[in-house]
């Protein structure tokens, strides 16, 4: 009779454990699946790949983690295979703690299944999809939560220790995760957990994350805290331009196909007798939400809030659903996600051609998709406009760069970090180093050596503001490509060292 259970038990095991391997395989597949060929890297994928190309402790815009996840794909080849599967690789990692939070808190197989279904047909799944600090800042955030979930039920210190090193690693991946630690804090201090802080072993771990990020710090200083001043630009061109509302609508957009999971995870939480010492990831949410509204953050800022709400809310409606005439309404939740997914993911993934999207018009213009920042209808939604025209761009700077002999004199300008870096990666010099005023690119000039030849990289044709004797070489042809009208202006054998110039520019611009 014990026989037969240990092989049940292990049949049950294997079974669960190639379902979640079908859903690793499955994530590493969605971005060949889900992104057209005719669409190119986004405009961010670029910076950070070049990024890469300087390591440092820090960067104008981000921490130092995703550079050195991008020096690895430039190990790997480089190539855009390359960069969409590491990317799908980390959301993997989000979808096997989440799936591991279940296990730990005794979920059985359905509830493992509809989290993991859930993770794939939501907001996250699109954030996975590119090369950006995105997807390991909800790794990240899930693996604190799975970590602090372990502790909580072992009281083993070293679960202490691994959540310092999670967050530590958030830290050094995107400064936001602070929201996070700002709405756990007060979270477990209400709750019947707040005997946490009586624990050394807290402070030892806290301590820990200060060793971890203190290079990072270190670099901030020597830089006069240049995350200071990004986040003012950032506040001053993107954020103040939020609706708080607006935001909060976005917990629900965003979220809307797997809205009954996560309404399941507020009830469990609040009133499931089971769930009542974790209440305190409820109120952790609350604050950390009411927060990112205060500062008018981006919808998908709180992504990593919601792996682990997925986890509780799937063994919460598993519960509900276990017994009676409710066990027949299991496989209609298990797909509802799926069925929303699959009527929306033409508008939500590039899988489109952008001819296709045009002759779609009026329905992507019904739901908001076409209009831009600029407050103006466009013909394709903005992130995927933000996909094309960038190796025509290389194609056009790497003909005028062919013809000059004197390559090493030769400064390549450009007027934003996407043209820069969309230069770098495609073109067939591969020590070309296109530059801007824009972003970490005002660090990587070389001004080691007289500027003779400058090509110049404008987004919009303007004679106003082009300097006398730069010639006119092309420009972007693709009317779909948010760079269209980018121009390309070039000056041979000047008479005076251009450096000055940039040494002036980048003084007043520092």
């Amino acid at each position: 009779m014990q026989k037969n259970t240990i092989d049940e038990s292990l049949k049950s095991d294997a079974f669960a454990g190639g379902l979640l391997a079908f859903f690793i395989l499955l994530k590493l597949a969605l971005p060949f699946i889900l992104v057209n060929p005719v669409y190119e890297l986004h405009r961010d994928e670029y910076l950070h790949l070049d990024q890469a190309k300087h390591l440092t402790w820090g960067f104008q815009s981000v921490p130092p983690v995703t550079s050195i996840i991008a020096y690895v794909i430039n190990i790997l080849g480089g190539s855009v295979f390359w960069i969409r599967f590491i990317s799908a690789l980390i959301g993997a990692g989000t979808l096997i703690f989440t799936w591991q939070i279940i296990d730990e808190l005794e979920g059985r197989l359905y509830a493992k299944t509809l989290a993991a279904v859930s993770l794939i047909c939501c907001a996250i799944a699109r954030l996975d999809l590119l090369f950006q600090p995105n997807a390991f800042d909800i790794l990240c955030w899930t693996a604190v939560y799975f970590f602090l979930i372990k502790y909580i039920n072992t009281k083993h210190a070293r679960f202490l220790y691994l959540t310092a090193i999670a967050l530590a690693l958030g830290f050094l991946n995107k400064y936001s995760i602070a929201f996070l630690v700002i709405g756990l804090i007060p979270g477990l201090a209400l709750s019947r957990e707040r005997k946490i802080f009586k624990n050394k072993y807290l402070y030892f771990s806290a301590l820990l994350v200060l060793i971890i990020i203190s290079p990072n710090l270190i670099w901030q200083y020597q830089n006069h805290f240049p995350v200071i001043s990004h986040m003012a630009e950032l506040k001053a061109t993107q954020l103040d331009k939020i609706n708080r509302i607006d935001f909060l609508k976005d917990q629900i957009l965003y979220y809307i196909a797997v809205l009954i999971v996560i309404l399941s995870a507020f009830a469990g939480l609040t009133f499931y007798k089971g769930f009542k010492q974790f209440r305190w990831i409820l109120i952790g949410y609350i604050i950390s939400i009411a927060l990112f509204t205060w500062f008018r953050a981006k919808g998908y800022y709180a992504a990593g809030l919601y792996p682990v709400l997925l986890a509780f809310g799937s063994i919460y409606l598993a519960n509900i659903l276990a017994s009676g005439w409710k066990r027949y309404l299991r496989i209609l939740v298990l797909i509802l996600s799926p069925g929303f997914f699959i009527l929306t993911m033409h508008f939500a993934y590039p899988i489109l051609s952008p001819l296709e999207i045009i002759s779609k018009r009026q329905r992507f213009k019904a739901i908001g998709l076409l209009r831009w920042e600029d407050g103006k209808q466009h013909d394709l939604p903005q992130d995927f406009a933000d996909m094309l025209g960038w190796k025509e761009l290389a194609i056009k700077v790497d003909s005028v760069y062919r013809s000059i002999p004197d390559k090493e004199n030769t400064l390549i300008l450009c007027n934003n970090y996407g043209e820069a870096g969309a230069i770098n990666y495609y073109s067939s010099f591969k020590n070309i180093n296109a530059v801007s005023y824009n972003a970490d690119y005002m660090n990587w000039f070389k001004l080691d050596k007289p500027i003779k030849n400058v090509i110049l990289v404008k987004e919009k044709e303007n004679e106003k503001y082009i300097p006398t004797g730069f010639k006119k070489m092309g420009s972007i042809d693709n009317t779909l490509a948010r760079e269209y009208g980018t121009v390309i202006y070039f000056f041979k054998d000047m008479e005076i060292d251009y450096r000055r110039v940039i040494q002036e520019n980048l003084k007043q611009i520092k």
